[in-house]
């Protein structure tokens, strides 16, 4: 339920403005749904309550319906938060995968795997020096930045489950473009690498929960990086990777020794399941 750096309150709010957000919507409002094991702590469920209301008060989004639901001790793992957002999008806004185009440009708004690899190490009992700590965080203030000020601007994706290979997989499979990333390029924190290595996990399939995978042409890059990078949640900001024509519909990643590799899309049981 509590994980560094965040709770499965302040992440159920998060995660519903932050799939608004990308898709080019302002969040207005968000239904929640609590299933609750029998038997769970009062106290527990006062304090996930409260981080929903701070977290829904930081993002000026209101809870406007609700329900509870209990289920026999041992089917849900504590409790388990559905949401449902309502977003307003601006008749001039659209972001859409088909318009991405060759000669694109890919950028991420900071080093990737953080909140997946902050909670695996918990439940790992790894300590790094210094902590990792979840990515939580809403991006909707950045992401209506990026749509008032960037001429041509794709579409947008926040990489959660599956991490920054999914999202990239998706992306390239729908415009049917190749997508080549520069793993040099590519910002991942040691930390993260190492819990990665110790764990055998790829930084790459790894959850986000506050980044976003932005696909714009070579003239707004600049633009496009200042207004991340404003930003404190996207201060580091790069650019991975561009657009092409070749190997339609894949990833590749230019690897570190100046070699090719294919990143497929994740298959199998994806860690961790809070998100």
């Amino acid at each position: 339920m509590i994980f560094p750096g965040g709770d499965i309150g302040k992440l159920s709010v998060y995660g519903t403005v932050n799939d608004l957000a990308v898709q080019g919507a302002e969040p207005v409002a968000l239904t929640m749904a609590w299933v609750l094991e029998e038997g769970f702590p009062i106290e527990e469920l006062a304090k996930l309550a409260c981080s929903v209301g701070k977290a829904a008060a930081e993002c000026s989004i209101r809870v406007v319906a609700g329900d509870t639901k209990v289920v026999e001790r041992g089917r849900a793992h504590g409790c388990y938060i559905a949401t449902t957002g309502i977003g307003r999008v601006k008749p001039s806004v659209n972001l859409s995968p088909h318009a991405i185009r060759s000669g694109d440009c890919i950028l991420i708004s900071g080093p990737i795997g953080d909140h997946g690899m902050a909670i695996m190490s918990q439940r790992a009992g790894l300590v790094f020096d210094p902590p990792l700590y979840s990515d939580a965080a809403p991006l909707h203030r950045m992401t209506l930045e990026l749509i008032a000020k960037v001429p041509g601007l794709r579409c947008m994706r926040d990489p959660t489950r599956g991490g920054i290979a999914a999202s990239l997989n998706e992306l390239a499979n729908a415009c049917g473009l190749c997508f080549e990333i520069q793993e040099a390029c590519l910002p991942v924190r040691p930390q993260v690498h190492s819990a990665c290595d110790l764990l055998g996990l790829d930084p790459w399939i790894v959850a986000n929960e506050g980044k976003l995978i932005a696909i714009v042409p070579p003239e707004s890059v600049e633009i496009s990086l200042q207004i991340l990078r404003s930003h404190s949640i996207g201060s580091l900001a790069a650019q991975i990777g561009t657009v092409q024509d070749l190997y339609r519909g894949l990833v590749i990643a230019r690897t570190l020794y100046g070699t090719q590799r294919i990143v497929p899309m994740p298959a199998g049981e994806l860690l961790p399941r809070i998100c």
